[in-house]
């Protein structure tokens, strides 16, 4: 079996996406779709990184700005951002990213462990760090990213 086939066989499958400088990436099975910005409507006392809801055939989506969810700089949204439209817990939300890079397959050799210099926070949602093809990829589990997303949205 050639390495190739191998990692498709015992890989797992992550969608990676930039935000600012930086990389992350999910479990593309949490990924249901990936489309453009649309402005989404304020709702009144939702977290600060909740910008809104935006309507995706007929179902209110809330869309999380994943820059101030990390204590990044908060997203200033333009036409070239991306939604992650994704499963987090039970609940569909779309994440906003600046750029989805790339669908990579990788296999437990590939994952570093998250640095000791990550506060328990971090550690608590990123599940290790990527480095491949020269890049550095922090891997992010989405229902720890969340883990009150229900109650706080509700």
């Amino acid at each position: 079996m050639t390495n190739a086939v191998k990692n498709l066989v015992d890989g797992r499958r992550l969608i990676a996406f930039r935000i600012e400088d930086q990389e992350f990436s999910v479990n593309i099975m949490a990924v249901r779709e990936i489309r453009g910005w649309s402005p989404a409507t304020p709702m009144p006392h939702a977290p600060p990184y909740v910008l809104g809801v935006i309507n995706l055939r007929g179902a209110v989506l809330p869309i999380i700005d994943l820059a101030l969810r990390f204590g990044l700089k908060p997203a200033e949204p333009t036409i070239r951002h991306v939604i992650i439209v994704a499963q987090v817990n039970s609940k569909t939300v779309g994440l906003l990213v600046d750029a989805v890079s790339d669908i990579l397959t990788v296999t437990d050799d590939n994952i570093q462990p998250t640095p000791d210099i990550a506060n328990d926070a971090e550690k608590n949602y990123a599940r290790g760090i990527l480095a491949i093809e020269g890049r550095m990829i922090c891997m992010i589990e989405l229902d720890a990213l969340f883990p009150h997303f229900e109650s706080e949205a509700a």
